[in-house]
């Protein structure tokens, strides 16, 4: 038996959805749906993803955009994964991730919605 076989057993036996995206998606953990169109096909969807506003997350620091900066390199550097670039743009309401790769703008460097700051006391 693969491995991804193995799996999707294991999802099967505990009645947990395996999600189509990495777990290093903005989408996984979002719900798809299904749509019946006037031939009969069935379609599948993804449902809408709502962007948390930017108070959402705890701030862990800044950055100033140097020139020729890219945000995968951002992501790569601050976050331990270009991929994450996405949390760079809900961290900072950015729909469009070319906005945050302005020279001299600043971002904030967040942990993941809903991980609290640590307290140093």
């Amino acid at each position: 038996m693969s491995a991804t076989t193995a799996a999707q057993a294991i999802f099967q036996l505990t009645g947990l959805q395996a999600s189509p995206f990495a777990q290093n998606s903005r989408y996984v953990g979002i719900d798809t749906g299904t749509l019946t169109n006037a031939s009969g096909q069935t379609l599948a969807y993804l449902r809408r993803r709502f962007v948390p506003p930017a108070t959402a997350f705890a701030a862990i620091g800044q950055h100033t955009v140097g020139q020729g900066e890219r945000l995968d390199n951002m992501a790569w550097e601050f976050l331990g994964d270009p991929e994450l670039y996405w949390r760079l743009c809900d961290a900072n309401g950015a729909m469009r991730p070319e906005e945050l790769e302005q020279t001299g703008r600043v971002l904030t460097i967040t942990l993941p919605q809903g991980v609290p700051p640590v307290s140093n006391a």
